[in-house]
């Protein structure tokens, strides 16, 4: 068994990739399995086999705590870390080669709290990895860009967990301003060429500096574009997982 989990800002296409790929495994005659960890999640476009809102109520937290929606959100991230043993044997229960975790649809609930690294460490002992989502419309900005690259360093740090990198909802884009994007992953002097053109003053000083500060770490973020909508790239967002979780092999034998 390998474990997913899909992280992103909010609006990256978290649940919408989760849904596609997981088809598309299906498909492939792979033995996938959903996991939604975003208890404030009103509908999903798939059908999860476990679900955190079977666990956690927002509405219920509102009314118990007299929180709202925001403070309910984050005490039901904490509290889902409570479940974690049960949300474990679900998950080991379902005996899939693959399983994809949704994680909640604003990133920090889950990134940028002690819940979320615990939850990722504790969900089964299996090998897993990070699926990072770079939104493709907000990140043809160089200035966006280099912001996406530091909170996906800063997932990293957070989970020391192998990490892929995708340019999500790349079918919004021309196939040119993809083709930069990733030219812009792959090549430090494409991206500090951009921003220098794109950028001045004070912006163009902290985006270069933060680029050069997470080069220096000698992290590196290739992008792979896909599209949920068009399945564009999924054949090698796959090849990467694979390589990551199973030496390139599938995951089902």
């Amino acid at each position: 068994m390998f474990i997913v989990f899909i992280i992103g800002t909010a609006g990256s296409g978290k649940s919408q990739l989760t849904a596609a790929f997981s088809e598309w495994l299906m498909l492939s005659k792979q033995d996938v399995a959903i996991v939604n960890l975003d208890p404030g999640a009103l509908t999903l476009p798939y059908r999860p086999d476990v679900d955190a809102r079977d666990y956690i109520s927002v509405d219920k937290i509102m009314e118990e705590y007299g929180l709202g929606p925001n403070g309910a959100l984050i005490m039901a991230a904490d509290l889902l870390a409570e479940e974690i043993e049960n949300i474990s044997k679900e998950v080991e229960d379902l005996k899939s080669d693959i399983v994809l975790v949704d994680t909640p649809g604003q990133m920090e609930l889950f990134a940028f709290r002690a819940s979320g690294p615990y939850i990722a460490s504790e969900l089964t002992r299996e090998p897993k990895a990070i699926v990072y989502l770079f939104d493709a419309v907000f990140s043809l900005n160089p200035l966006n860009y280099v912001s996406n690259l530091f909170l996906s360093a800063a997932v990293y740090n957070r989970f020391l967990l192998p990490q892929v990198h995708v340019l999500s909802k790349c079918d919004l884009l021309s196939e040119e301003d993809v083709n930069k994007i990733v030219d812009w992953s792959a090549n430090p002097k494409a991206l500090e060429a951009a921003i220098e053109q794109k950028l001045e003053g004070t912006k163009r000083l902290l985006s270069r500096n933060m680029m050069k500060a997470i080069y220096q770490l000698g992290l590196k973020f290739l992008l792979i574009p896909v599209s949920a909508k068009t399945n564009e790239g999924m054949v090698n967002f796959n090849m990467a997982l694979e390589r990551i979780l199973a030496g390139g092999d599938k995951y089902t034998y």
